[in-house]
Formats: structure tokens, C-alpha cells, sequence
């Protein structure tokens, strides 16, 4: 028996979200907002919340500073049942930070990204790699230092019996580069609509997944406000969203992602696990911040029992 159901390697910073008329102003123009609010961020660590509030055994090693923001991280993600013993604390760097502009349905982010790129696949060693089921890699894009080891890193899992799943978020270059190969390696590719029509080069959802699924495993699109949309070989999987009164929609992916990797490493089917992604994801953005409306499992359920009777 494993240790932990999930190793995760990502990136460590908080979101200081910021919510309301977030439009600056230059010329020194003040502003007044409707709230602040300094939670947990990062892809990686928002999905390792999620998996651990749904009941997963969950482990992360990523890089933080010997600093405030740090500290604050690695105190939050541990209150939240994520083991961060394998966190490497770097004296040298400072933390990153992102400052999320929140209106809502749409946000701007501004990242300070510290020691977000540090991680490099090299320090995730084979023993720790060991103590887990499922290797799960986030925000590809800003963790530079991993990328050119990740294809590695992947195949030493897979050779020690751990599945691998991806989500890369936005390219901030737009250059969606390399992908190919890494993919192969993928056992679930987790991208969002414009995330997969971009890595594909393709111009619709449908031609991008054909292409994408031919690659890895199997991939399962987030779709925002129309659900989701998975794709394994020939078939093909919708999921309808979940009426919510949304909020804030930072980490909704990231509570997707969480959702439908529990229904996977569970064993359950790809609709119920699709439907699970898809309301975790919906439910967390009833509050600001991406970990402080994520669902149990047993509330999560409810949802799941309504879509599965009809109602």
C-alpha cells in the first residue's frame, strides 16, 4: 500500500485577491475596493487542497522561501491535510506572489513568480516517488527549471507503477511548445477549452481533442459555464455545470482537476468521475479564494446524486 494517493509537484505562493472596481487608475488615483483577502494559490497547491478536502492521501514538494509568504503557505496547505515534508525551503529566493484583480466572472493576475520556477524534476527522488499512486503536475508554463526533466520525471514514475496527470494553465509567451513527446507520458491531460485549442493548434474544441487524445491518455477539457467535455480514443463524455452563484472563479479548474482525479484513482466510471470534476469545480467558486469553498466528498454527493436522478 502507498503512503499518499497523490505526489504533487508544483509550484508555492498565496493569492492576494483583491475584489471589486479592480480597474486601476494611474496618477496616483486611490481606490476604494469591496474586499481583500490573502489565501492559498497556486495551481498546484489549490488542486492539492482539493484532493486532500475530498479525502486523498496527499503529498506535494515544490520550493518556498524562507519568508512570510512562505511560511503562511506551508502552515495553510498543512491545516488543510496536505504533507509538505518534502517542500524545499530556499533561503536565497522569496516566495511568489500573485495579486488577483476579481470581478467576478473574470480576473487579472499579476505574479511575481519568486520561486515558483525552482522546482527541478531532479530533486523529486524515486523514494518519494515510491510513497505515492499518482504523480499530478501543474502550471508547466511558469515552473521553467521542471520542464526540460518533466519527460523524465514521468517515465521514472510510470516505471514505479504511478499514473501522471497535467495541467499546464496559460502559456504567457502564447508559444505552446514541446508538447508532443510529454504528452505520450500523460496518463490525463487536464486543459481548459482555450488551453487545448491552443496546445492542438487547432481552431475547435472538437478537432483539438481528437488530436490531443491520440497523445495521452485520455483528456478531459474544462469548459466553464458549459461543464466539461472528455475524450479517451472514441469516447467521448460530456458533463452539464451545476447551478452556483459564483463569486470568485479563482481555482475552479484547479477543484476540477481534484475532483475528477479522486473519481479516477477510485475506480469509477468516467462519467460519475467527469461529473464529480465538474462539481467540485462549480462549488468552489461559492467564496473568494481558491480552497475556501472547496467541497467535502460527502457534500459533493449531494450534487452528484441530483445529476445522476435527473433533478
Amino acid at each position: 500500500m502507498s503512503q499518499f494517493d497523490l505526489l504533487v509537484a508544483g509550484e508555492i505562493n498565496p493569492d492576494l485577491i483583491l475584489s471589486g472596481d479592480v480597474t486601476p487608475v494611474f496618477g496616483q488615483v486611490e481606490k476604494l475596493l469591496d474586499d481583500a483577502s490573502l489565501t492559498i494559490g497556486s495551481s498546484s497547491a489549490i488542486f492539492a487542497c482539493g484532493a486532500a478536502r475530498l479525502g486523498l492521501k496527499v503529498a506535494f514538494i515544490g520550493v518556498a522561501g524562507a519568508d512570510l509568504f512562505g511560511r503562511f503557505m506551508l502552515e495553510a496547505m498543512q491545516a488543510r491535510g496536505v504533507d509538505t515534508s518534502a517542500v524545499i525551503v530556499d533561503s536565497q529566493q522569496p516566495t511568489g506572489l500573485s495579486v488577483i484583480l476579481n470581478r467576478g466572472g473574470d480576473r487579472a493576475i499579476l505574479t511575481r513568480l519568486g520561486c515558483i520556477a525552482s522546482l527541478r524534476a531532479g530533486q523529486v527522488a524515486d523514494d518519494l516517488l515510491r510513497s505515492a499512486r499518482h504523480l499530478h503536475v501543474a502550471s508547466y508554463f511558469l515552473q521553467s527549471a521542471l520542464q526540460p526533466g518533466l519527460p523524465d520525471l514521468f517515465r521514472r514514475a510510470r516505471s514505479l507503477g504511478l499514473t501522471t496527470s497535467l495541467d499546464t494553465n496559460w502559456d504567457p509567451s502564447a508559444e505552446w511548445r514541446g508538447f508532443d513527446d510529454l504528452l505520450r507520458l500523460v496518463d490525463v491531460f487536464l486543459p481548459n477549452e482555450a488551453e487545448c485549442c491552443a496546445i492542438a493548434r487547432a481552431p475547435h474544441l472538437p478537432e483539438a481533442l481528437e488530436k490531443l487524445s491520440a497523445l495521452a491518455g485520455l483528456v478531459a477539457v474544462k469548459r466553464g459555464a458549459d461543464g466539461a467535455l472528455l475524450r479517451r480514443g472514441a469516447q467521448i463524455i460530456a458533463a452539464a455545470p451545476i447551478p452556483v452563484k459564483v463569486v470568485d472563479t479563482v481555482g475552479a479548474g484547479d477543484s476540477f482537476d481534484a475532483g475528477f482525479l479522486y473519481g479516477y484513482l477510485s475506480g469509477w466510471e468516467l462519467p460519475r468521475a467527469l461529473r464529480l470534476g465538474v462539481i467540485c469545480g462549480g462549488l468552489s467558486t461559492q467564496a473568494a479564494g481558491g480552497v475556501t469553498a472547496q467541497p467535502t466528498l460527502e457534500e459533493a454527493e449531494v450534487y452528484l446524486e441530483r445529476m445522476e436522478n435527473g433533478k
